[in-house]
């Protein structure tokens, strides 16, 4: 919908942007939790883990920006099944000119990728939230 596009530029804007919808709608917002190990031995996080405070329903999403064509969209699709393996449910929200229009399509197939400019209205029915009305555009700022 119109108006709820961000300026994001970074990965770290787009993380920035995902807590500000999150805390918009009255979310609880944790960033990078641990879940575990890989079957490599490395640490397993979440970018960020939404909880609502009422039902304690929780979310993770892994946060994937690319401003340009390149590689780094080579591993979404073990981003996707990476997802499988996390106790909760869980999604990837992207954004960025650098996707190709065939990953976009993937990821919106998979039922586990959602773009930036429709992660309100998502989470709104996720949640069980009520519907309401755009939001204003907010500038990213550093988690802190």
């Amino acid at each position: 919908m119109p108006g709820r596009a961000r300026a994001v530029e970074t990965g770290r804007d787009l993380a920035v942007a995902v807590k500000e919808t999150a805390d918009r709608l009255g979310l609880e917002v944790r960033a990078e939790v641990r879940v575990g190990r890989r079957l490599w031995g490395a640490v397993r996080k979440i970018d960020l883990v939404l909880t609502d405070a009422t039902t304690r329903r929780t979310l993770g999403i892994e946060c994937k920006f690319q401003g340009e064509k390149g590689t780094a969209e080579e591993k979404i699709p073990a981003t996707i099944q990476d997802i499988t393996a996390w106790p909760i449910p869980g999604i990837v929200v992207f954004d960025g000119k650098g996707f190709s229009i065939n990953m976009r399509q993937f990821l919106i197939s998979t039922g586990k990728g959602v773009e930036l400019e429709d992660l309100d209205d998502w989470l709104r029915l996720y949640f069980g939230l009520p519907p309401g009305e755009p939001p204003a555009p907010a500038q990213p700022r550093l988690i802190g």
